[in-house]
C-alpha cells in the first residue's frame, strides 16, 4: 500500500503538480480583556452607600472606573454579582451599565480590528472626539517645526527638529506612521537604541520628553486618540537627569588668564577663552546673552545691565576692569554687538541668529577643552562651567548664599532672579571683588 502510495506520488510530481505540504499558518491569539461590575463593599461612602464599578481584567492586570452610582450593600446580590430585584431604579442604574459595557466592548473590538495590543488602561481612558484625522508622525513633527520657525522660537525648533533627527535615524527614515504605531514597546526599543548609541541619561530624558510633548499635541489637534496614548505605561521619570556640579576653583581659574600659544590653524580660540572669562567675571552670564550684547547693555561706562533671555529678568552688574578691558579687546571688528559671534548686517532673523551662535559655541566648548588641555586641567571644559565656577568660588570666599543663590544654573532659575533683585547693586558689586 506504502509503495502504490510512493508511485503515486512520484507520477504526480513527474507531470508537474507540486505536493510539498505547506506548514499551516497559526492564527495570532489576542487576548480579550474581561468586563465586569463589581460592588465595592470595603468602601463605604459618606451616605452609607458602596459604590459600583467597573472592572477590566487584562494581561493579569485590573483597572476599575467609576460608575457614578452607589447603592446600599443589601441591594447587592454577591452570589450572581448583579443587582437585587428590590433595588430602587433598578432599570435606570443597569442601562448606565450596559451603556459603559457596550462602550468598552465597541473599543476593544476596534483594537482587535486593527491587530493591534491593548491594555486595560487604554480601554478606560475616554476618547471625547471619536474622528482622527490623518497625519503621519513625521508630517506633523515637520509642521511644528515650520510653526516654531515662523513664530520665531528657535530654542524650540531646534529641540523639536534634534528630536525628529534623531527618530528619522532610528526607524531608518520611516516616519510616515500613525501615533498609534508609537506604544510602550516601541518606546523601550527606542531607548535601547539610544542606550546603543552612547546617549546620556539626560539626553535619553529629553528626547522621550519632547516625543511626548509631540504626541500630546497630536492629541490636542486630534491626530492620536487619547485611549493609544503610551506614557502612561512607560514613564519617562525613571531617568536620572541630576547632573555633576560643574565647577573649577580659583586656582585654576587664574591659570586660565595667562597667554595661550595659537592652536594650529583653530579660529576663535582667544575668544573661547575671553567668552569663559567674561561669563565667570559678569555673573555666569550665558553664551547666547553673551552674544546678543550690544553698547546699549553698558551702562554709565562700567555696569552691564542685560535681559537674560531665559527667564525674562533684568540683570545688573558691575563691570570689573578685567571685564572691560576683553569688551575693548572686540571693540574694533564686533559689528554691531560687543563681541563679534553675531553681526548686524548677516545675521537678521531670530533662526539666522540661533544658528550662527549654535555654530560659534560648537567651536568654543571645543577650544575651551584644547585650553583646559594646555593649562593642566583635568576638566570637560564649557562655558558652561564659568556659570557653575561663579557661584563656587564666591560662595567659598564667604560670600552670603543667599547673594549668590545656590541654585544658580540649576534647577530653580527663577528662585535665583528672586535672591538677586533683592540685594542693591552695592552689595553685589562687593561680591563679585572675590572673583580673582
Amino acid at each position: 500500500m506504502k509503495s502504490a502510495k510512493r508511485l503515486l506520488i512520484k507520477l504526480l510530481t513527474i507531470l508537474g503538480f507540486n505536493l510539498e505540504v505547506q506548514p499551516r499558518v497559526q492564527p495570532k491569539f489576542v487576548m480579550n480583556a474581561t468586563i465586569n461590575v463589581v460592588c465595592c463593599k470595603w468602601k463605604t461612602l459618606a451616605n452609607g452607600e458602596v459604590p459600583l464599578m467597573l472592572r477590566i481584567c487584562k494581561d493579569s492586570k485590573k483597572k476599575y472606573q467609576s460608575l457614578g452610582i452607589s447603592i446600599p450593600v443589601k441591594y447587592w446580590d454577591f452570589t450572581r454579582n448583579r443587582l437585587k430585584p428590590s433595588c430602587p431604579n433598578r432599570e435606570y442604574i443597569q442601562k448606565i451599565i450596559l451603556n459603559k459595557q457596550a462602550e468598552l466592548q465597541q473599543r476593544m473590538l476596534e483594537l482587535k480590528s486593527d491587530d493591534r495590543e491593548y491594555t486595560a488602561n487604554m480601554l478606560l481612558l475616554n476618547d471625547t472626539d471619536k474622528t482622527v484625522k490623518h497625519k503621519t508622525v513625521g508630517e506633523f513633527y515637520q509642521d511644528l517645526i515650520k510653526q516654531y520657525a515662523n513664530e520665531s522660537k528657535c530654542g524650540n525648533r531646534l529641540i523639536y527638529k534634534s528630536s525628529y533627527n534623531s527618530l528619522y535615524t532610528f526607524t531608518k527614515g520611516n516616519l510616515d506612521i500613525p501615533f498609534s504605531a508609537i506604544n510602550p514597546s516601541w518606546l523601550c526599543n527606542y531607548e535601547k537604541w539610544l542606550r546603543s548609541k552612547g546617549n546620556k541619561e539626560t539626553t535619553m530624558s529629553l528626547m522621550l520628553r519632547t516625543l511626548r510633548s509631540t504626541y500630546n499635541k497630536a492629541i490636542e489637534n486630534k491626530y492620536a486618540r487619547k485611549s493609544d496614548y503610551p506614557f502612561n505605561e512607560y514613564k519617562i521619570g525613571k531617568f536620572d537627569v541630576s547632573t555633576e556640579k560643574r565647577a573649577i576653583a580659583k586656582a585654576d581659574i587664574m591659570k586660565l588668564t595667562a597667554d595661550i600659544s595659537s592652536v594650529g590653524k583653530r579660529q576663535y580660540v582667544q575668544l573661547s577663552k575671553d567668552i569663559f572669562m567674561f561669563s565667570y567675571l559678569c555673573g555666569g552670564i550665558n553664551f547666547t546673552d553673551i552674544a546678543n550684547l550690544t553698547s546699549k547693555n553698558i551702562v554709565d561706562g562700567k555696569r552691564l545691565h542685560y535681559i537674560r533671555q531665559k527667564t525674562g529678568k533684568l540683570i545688573k552688574l558691575g563691570l570689573s576692569d578685567a571685564a572691560l578691558r576683553i569688551i575693548e579687546r572686540y571693540a574694533p571688528d564686533s559689528h554691531g554687538y560687543l563681541f563679534p559671534i553675531l553681526n548686524v548686517e548677516v545675521h537678521k532673523t531670530a533662526l539666522q541668529k540661533q544658528n550662527r551662535i549654535h555654530k560659534i559655541l560648537s567651536k568654543v566648548n571645543s577650544n575651551l577643552k584644547l585650553i583646559a588641555t594646555q593649562s593642566g586641567l583635568d576638566i570637560n571644559l564649557t562655558t558652561y562651567v564659568a556659570r557653575h565656577s561663579f557661584a563656587t568660588v564666591l560662595k567659598k570666599s564667604g560670600v552670603n548664599i543667599a547673594l549668590i543663590s545656590e541654585a544658580l544654573g540649576h534647577s530653580d532659575l527663577a528662585t535665583t532672579q528672586i535672591y538677586l533683585d533683592s540685594f542693591d547693586n552695592e552689595q553685589i558689586d562687593d561680591a563679585m571683588k572675590n572673583l580673582l
